[in-house]
């Protein structure tokens, strides 16, 4: 146990759609410029807004959860990432008091804000505002006293003189800051949110005009003082891969995880776990390689197989290493994208279908509306390269495909799957030999010893096909 000094802010909004993701990721491309070193961070079980922060600071962005990884879980990981960084944003996720609940704090920015005892930078849209700013800014300062708001950021304003208009009318908390209304520089949207993150969607002359915007809008030394005046945390233990022996680095398994266009949805605290474990791994691109690498396991991420459907159809080589990999009893995690890659095919939206692995004899049919969106958790019927039965751990569901036609009895469902919301519970998680397949999007923290069981999972298939 050790009390450990962490700068850091909670940049939350007032609701969605306010620019938290576009406030963060200037906040953290400006303060690099300075030469800082800067840690970031994703409230809630969101895969898109990590990726933006990754393209700012050039290093991954870490998923907190409360519903799925719990408080002590969600401490250890912050102070894991945040050890060398000079500063930490964490994004927050929907508005401040938003969450896994109407009546509770639960999966919400303000559970997390007050689990990291951090202040919370308020980001409010301000187009069209004036003293208004100042009651709806302090409804949210007061509503939860355990709670420190402790400064606003106006965005989309209509002027330097709007801007200094709304800093006299809300005195307290300031105002340290706003952007313009700037639509010509909008991030890209897709799918209840923002698009992936990469050199065409956000080039880097983009992340430099907003970091420029920062620098000439946000008042950057009040908010590293603001930082800076966060307490320290006491951090009981960082936690592992969930009490399996580490497996010797000469020994450990190689893992390849698919890591492309197509394929890029990953807690990155999942794969700490992996690498905690002794596990090497190795990345691969269904897109592009005709081959697996030499690996002991696979682990088959989500993303967005359908956009990149025909490139992964006509590598059919790939298609083949994979299906061979399987058919030799070679461990395969997938999750949501992974599983529609292991279908017999993807039907995209314009009717076309894209012949795929085939392990799971259904297709993957995308729709046009969403099929699914939310936590559940999952409890295992039977042993599986993820332990015995009755582990369980918590995960979350955002799709809009659906398997058409539902796989037949003969494909064993291993999972019980209950949603956060209400009792009701159904199968899922598909097994064909050692291959897993399911639409959850799990966090480990949930429970370690997936992590775990799935690295020696991989160590067992390692042994049995070494000579």
């Amino acid at each position: 146990m050790s009390d450990l000094a962490f700068p850091r802010l909670v940049i939350a909004g007032t609701s969605s759609g306010v620019g938290k993701t576009t406030v963060t990721v200037a906040l953290a491309r400006a303060l690099r410029a300075r030469g800082l070193r800067v840690a970031l961070f994703k409230c809630g079980p969101d895969y898109l807004d990590p990726t933006y922060h990754a393209r700012a600071i050039d290093a991954p962005s870490q998923n907190l959860d409360g519903w799925m990884m719990g408080h002590d879980a969600v401490r250890a990981t912050f102070a894991h990432a945040a050890r060398d960084a000079d500063i930490s944003l964490i994004e927050g996720v929907m508005g401040l008091y938003d969450g896994a609940s109407p009546t509770g704090e639960e999966g919400s920015t303000a559970e997390i804000a007050k689990w990291l005892d951090a202040p919370v930078v308020l980001v409010v849209d301000a187009g069209g505002m004036a003293r208004s700013i100042a009651a709806l800014v302090g409804g949210y300062a007061s509503f939860d006293p355990k709670l420190h708001v402790a400064a606003a950021v106006a965005n989309r304003v209509g002027s330097r003189g709007h801007l200094d208009l709304l800093r006299r009318a809300l005195r307290t908390p300031p105002i340290l800051g706003g952007f313009p209304r700037d639509p010509e520089h909008a991030f890209a949207e897709r799918h209840l949110g923002l698009r992936t993150a990469d050199d065409s969607s956000l080039p880097s002359s983009l992340l430099d005009h907003w970091a420029e915007q920062a620098s000439e809008w946000f008042s950057l030394d009040a908010l590293l003082a603001l930082a800076t005046s966060a307490p320290s945390l006491t951090i009981e233990s960082e936690i592992r891969g969930g009490g399996a022996a580490r497996v010797g680095a000469s020994a450990g398994p190689r893992i390849a995880i698919a890591r492309d266009a197509a394929f890029h949805f990953y807690y990155a605290d999942n794969l700490r776990r992996l690498e905690s474990l002794g596990a090497e791994l190795v990345p691969f691109s269904p897109v592009s390689e005709t081959a697996l690498p030499d690996a002991d396991g696979v682990y088959l991420g989500g993303g967005y197989p359908e956009v990149h459907a025909a490139a992964l159809s006509a590598n059919a080589a790939m298609r083949g290493a994979i299906a061979a990999f399987a058919q030799a009893g070679g461990p395969i995690y997938a999750e949501c994208g992974g599983l529609m890659y292991l279908t017999q095919a993807i039907v995209t939206t314009d009717g076309h279908r894209h012949p795929m692995v085939g392990l799971v004899p259904t297709e993957a049919r995308m729709c046009g509306k969403l099929q699914a969106l939310g936590y559940v958790e999952v409890e295992t019927q039977t042993k599986t390269i993820l332990g015995g039965a009755g582990s369980r751990f918590r995960g979350h569901q955002f799709r809009y495909s659906e398997l058409d036609p539902e796989p037949p009895p003969s494909i064993e469902r291993v999972y019980s799957l209950r949603r956060r919301r209400g009792d009701e519970t159904t199968r899922e998680g598909f097994r064909i030999g050692n291959v897993v397949a399911s639409y959850v999007h799990a966090h480990w923290a949930s429970n370690p010893r997936i992590a775990a069981s799935f690295v020696e999972s991989c160590a067992s298939h390692r042994k049995a096909r070494t000579p």
